[in-house]
């Protein structure tokens, strides 16, 4: 991919309203970002009715409701998900999701023809789904939030199993042979990019650890980027200047609104303003060499100096350290051969603030 591929992550910010989930897609275009992601599931698939809220859920939507009511309300379903990405193909971006069931992936696999989907940090360890997804041989960005190295060894070794068509039973040795194959590892290396990631909305700087992105990309030979949870976007820019391929950044309509994810999410006019930044950044990046650029060749001969008389010299007088000094512009001689000039007789007179040039 060209540049840094920026995921402008709607998630489950439009609240379970498709009309607001098509506003997300206008200003996620706006912005410039490559695509909106949104999350694909059924609440009663995923989530059971003893599962617990997050200490972040309870703090932005309260005790009163189970996670499971509250995962209800932001379902999109089948006929919102066409219309969204209708939308986005009208707008001329990406439309992306993240599925958390058999049945999610299928919709977004076989009937919506995804080329690739974004797998989330809580589904690392949730080797039936990474199976079923790997058999579909699409590919996947995977976040890896709560994760140490060899659980993120372990994910990529099912997801290897299943795109180089294991047929044995499933299996952690199955798993980790295929990751071990030259095949599996060629799939991986064609279809998986790693996201490094801190599942804590919004993350603190202090457990961001960025290197760890790096880290990643050592470790697997993949290509690695960032999906960013802290407030603000340094994270996101620093990223990208470390070498991320991929920026992930929820963002939402307003912070004020209802929900879960809004209050550690940017606003539309802070998602544009990330993304002009990553674009400067990505410039700024430029080539490994250095070279004296098209544009300073004209500041050459301004900013460097040369050998200049500091008083009228005579013709036949000798260079002294109090005669000879070194001065801008840089269209004499150079002062690297300032030393080699004392003691040298000039060849011609010199006013004051004359270039030395023989």
């Amino acid at each position: 991919m060209a540049g840094t591929y920026v995921i402008a992550e709607a998630g489950v910010n439009h609240n379970g309203s498709p009309e607001r989930a098509l506003e997300m897609v206008d200003a996620a275009a706006e912005a410039g970002a490559d695509a909106v992601k949104f999350q694909t599931f059924k609440a009663d698939h995923g989530v059971s009715r003893y599962a617990m809220k997050a200490p972040y859920q309870v703090r932005t939507t309260g005790e009163e409701e189970s996670q499971l009511e509250m995962v209800r309300k932001l379902e999109l379903d089948v006929e919102a998900h066409h219309r969204i990405a209708a939308h986005c193909r009208k707008r001329g971006i990406e439309f992306l999701s993240t599925p958390f069931d058999f049945g999610s992936v299928d919709l977004l696999v076989h009937q919506m023809k995804l080329p690739k989907v974004k797998i989330g940090s809580g589904e690392v360890t949730n080797a039936p789904l990474l199976l079923h997804l790997a058999r579909t041989g699409t590919a996947a960005i995977l976040s890896t939030g709560m994760s140490l190295l060899g659980d993120v060894e372990q994910a990529l070794g099912v997801l290897a199993f299943g795109y180089v068509g294991g047929q044995e039973k499933p299996s952690v040795d199955c798993f980790a042979n295929a990751y071990s194959s030259r095949e599996g590892q060629e799939a991986l290396r064609q279809k998986v990019i790693l996201l490094h990631c801190t599942t804590e909305y919004p993350t603190p700087f202090s457990e961001v650890n960025l290197r760890a992105m790096q880290t990643l990309g050592h470790a697997f030979g993949l290509p690695v980027g960032l999906s960013d949870h802290t407030t603000g976007y340094a994270a996101a820019i620093a990223g990208v200047a470390l070498g991320a391929c991929v920026i992930e950044k929820h963002f939402t309509l307003s912070r004020n609104l209802p929900g879960p994810d809004h209050q550690s999410s940017l606003e539309p006019a802070e998602l544009r303003a990330m993304v002009t930044a990553i674009r400067e950044v990505e410039a700024a990046l430029g080539s490994a060499q250095k070279l004296i650029t098209k544009s300073e060749r004209s500041n050459i001969l301004v900013a460097r100096k040369s050998l200049v008389a500091l008083m009228a010299i005579a013709q036949g007088e000798v260079f002294t350290q109090e005669n000879l000094g070194v001065k801008r512009p840089g269209t004499g001689v150079s002062p690297l051969l300032y030393w080699e000039y004392l003691g040298r007789k000039a060849a011609r007179d010199y006013s004051v603030d004359e270039a030395i040039d023989s």
